[in-house]
């Protein structure tokens, strides 16, 4: 598994077991769905979601010079702080749990 914290306090754990997902309860949460679209977002709490599909790019302006780019997809579990403020570019069509 590998894990990769950015400097925005995202968290992108790659390589988790099913194992470890059931325990979490992850494929209890309930599920988003997006088509490729572009769409800036505001997390008003922290929020942790599983990529079932799809591909993903997160642009996080402010934090470094030149902005944080952050690279999500099919498999990840990530974690976003609240507090964020980040625009959305959807590549592919998205589905993950999200609590």
């Amino acid at each position: 598994m590998q894990t990769l914290t950015y400097k925005s306090g995202v968290e992108v754990r790659r390589g988790v077991s099913k194992d470890e997902l059931e325990k979490m309860g992850v494929f209890s949460w309930p599920t988003w769905e997006s088509p490729v679209r572009t769409f800036d977002w505001y997390y008003d709490e922290d929020e942790t979601c599983y990529f079932l599909e799809g591909k993903v790019k997160v642009y996080i302006p402010n934090i470094s010079s030149p902005q944080e780019i952050i690279e999500i997809g099919k498999g990840d579990l990530v974690k976003f702080p609240k507090g964020l403020s980040c625009t959305w570019e959807v590549l592919e069509p998205v589905r993950k749990h999200y609590s």
